[in-house]
């Protein structure tokens, strides 16, 4: 692998296809890496679980990439592990990729290692960190429905929602000032049902929706190689990542992190 191709681990789900359990990815989210973050997408099982084979060597697994990316899912993080009242029944719930995710995540940022944490991927980077989520957020008042419509092609499914406001003094703003978009308000896609309540410590908003969810959030002086990267979204930018400007900005900090990450380990 030569030192400008970086090596990315996307996070799976466990899904049962037709009575079989599978480790799944989308394909959008490989996409992005490849293209959009100029690196190597690799797929890691959903495997935290001992049911499943045993935890998984989160060390290991560490010093063999160069970049993490934490993927969305269709499930939702179990309430257990922030303290939230018990899901409602039929909530989608993949407990073996929690118990991959979560410790996998505090690994990652303790080694320095790049991350990317998109939808639920964001809500698991607060879940680990100490944070809480809310589980329903168009009940709440004065909150906008944040899912997808349902029963959609995904080029409604991921069409602009809503705007977002990028803090100005943030990291988000500074990369899209370099793309040469709005460095204030951008309109993203929506495809969430929870979001974040309680702030981990840690965290920093990066970026609001007009009703006051927070859409995007940074690890407060992550460890790692320069340049450094830990940012979180709320929405999806690895959905057509090449065809937008910030989308585009976003993977390729990413993946210029993983660069020096990997050139720094070689």
């Amino acid at each position: 692998m030569p030192p400008n191709r970086p090596v990315v681990a996307l996070t799976a789900c466990r899904r049962d296809i037709d009575g079989v359990p599978f480790h799944a990815v989308g394909d959008k989210y490989l996409t992005a890496v490849a293209e959009a973050a100029g690196a190597m997408p690799v797929l890691l099982p959903a495997m935290g679980d001992t049911e499943a084979g045993g935890a998984l060597d989160l060390a290991a697994i560490i010093g063999a990439i160069d970049g993490l990316l934490v993927t969305g899912s269709p499930s939702n993080l179990a309430p257990r592990h922030y303290g939230g009242a018990p899901a409602r029944p039929g909530t989608r719930a993949d407990p073996a990729r929690d118990a991959t995710t979560l410790p996998l995540i505090r690994a990652a940022l303790a080694a320095g290692l790049p991350l990317f944490a998109i939808c639920r991927g964001m809500q698991e980077l607060n879940v680990a960190l100490g944070g809480s989520l809310h589980q329903h957020l168009h009940e709440l008042p004065g909150k906008r429905d944040h899912r997808a419509p349902a029963g959609q092609p995904s080029a409604i499914r991921y069409a602009p929602a809503h705007p977002v406001e990028l803090n100005r003094g943030g990291q988000l703003a500074e990369l899209a000032r370099a793309a040469g978009t709005d460095a204030g308000g951008h309109s993203v896609n929506s495809a969430h049902a929870q979001g974040i309540d309680r702030l981990a410590p840690g965290l920093v908003v990066e970026a609001l929706a007009d009703d006051g969810v927070i859409e995007a959030v940074r690890v407060e002086a992550a460890p790692g190689f320069a340049p450094s990267f830990a940012l979180g979204t709320q929405w999806h930018p690895e959905y057509r990542a090449t065809e937008n400007a910030l989308s585009r900005a976003l993977f390729a900090a990413f993946g210029d992190a993983c660069r020096a990450r990997r050139v720094a380990r070689l």
